[in-house]
């Protein structure tokens, strides 16, 4: 039996959450195409014949703006002296920016078996273009296995679990064999709330919302009832995210219902109102009330 923590890394956007999600055939961490998408450290549990991978997703790397920046760092510097294996998520787009570089460095300086994993390898028209690719970023941190996939689509997916498992040490089952995440339901229906709200909302807002679940509870005739806060940090914030007529409210609701009720099986009565918490990114208490302190971090 083999057994080890497995962290993915990488800059905003590169499909860490959608892999994740792809290796574990479950819809568990939220994905968009905004950065600050993953806020929280979340742990995902694969378990096949050959062992069992706890997967961690992080936040991408960049610059902390704010006080919530500074803890989505602490997570990922958490989450890298927690891993056997790290997985440094790229795409296949040729370029090597600053923030590539800025990652490179640090593992460089990490004791541990890193695995580069270039994704969106689909895009490429001809798969010759992925051999300078491969070369570049072998050129950047040498001697790392380099296996390109695509999450999306899942190509090449099961190649990756064959090359981590040829890392994992032995060890034993860290969960039950069914488990595939060790996350609150709470927690996972806020975090589609946000998603919802990512996808929908215009491009600064979403950065500025948090989620809180006020009630989550089972009715005898079968249908949980689920009351949401959106947070946000404006008064004008919140007039766009309810909408002319609470048409956006709405949108978000009826979205992100259909995903909880996707996650628990069950029908969801999904309530949801809009308050204002000026610069929530800033307040330590504002902060801890929504969960992210750096003493949550497992």
């Amino acid at each position: 039996m083999k057994s080890g923590y497995v962290t993915l890394l990488g800059r905003p956007n590169v499909g860490k959450s959608t892999l994740m999600n792809r290796i574990i055939g479950q819809k568990v961490a939220i994905t968009s195409d905004k950065p600050q998408t993953t806020r929280n450290r979340i742990q995902t549990v694969y378990t096949d014949e050959r062992g069992q991978i706890v997967f961690l997703d992080t936040p991408g790397m960049q610059k902390a703006r704010n006080r919530l920046g500074e803890y989505m760092i602490d997570v990922t510097n958490h989450s890298i002296a927690d891993a056997d294996v790290i997985l440094w998520v790229v795409e296949a787009s040729g370029f090597i920016g600053g923030g590539d570089r800025s990652i490179a460095s640090q593992l460089r300086n990490v004791n541990k078996p890193v695995v580069i994993v270039i994704n969106k390898a689909d895009i490429l028209q001809d798969k010759k273009e992925l051999l300078p690719i491969i070369a570049k970023f072998n050129d950047l941190l040498p001697g790392c296995e380099i296996v390109p996939i695509s999450a999306e689509k899942g190509s090449n997916c099961d190649e990756l679990l064959n090359v981590i498992f040829s890392f994992m040490p032995e060890g034993p089952m860290y969960f039950d064999e069914d488990t595939v995440t060790d996350q609150p339901v709470k927690q996972i229906a806020a975090e589609m709330i946000r998603e919802k709200a990512l996808r929908f909302i215009s491009e600064e807002i979403p950065h500025g919302v948090a989620v809180m679940i006020d009630r989550f509870e089972w009715r005898d005739d079968g249908i949980y009832d689920v009351d949401a806060t959106i947070v946000c940090e404006k008064e004008s914030h919140k007039g766009i995210i309810i909408g002319k007529g609470g048409s956006m409210l709405k949108r978000v609701a009826t979205a992100a219902r259909i995903d909880i009720e996707e996650l628990t099986g069950e029908k969801v009565n999904l309530k949801i109102w809009v308050k204002v918490r000026e610069n929530w990114r800033d307040s330590n208490i504002q902060l801890k009330n929504f969960g992210y302190e750096s003493r949550n971090i497992i």
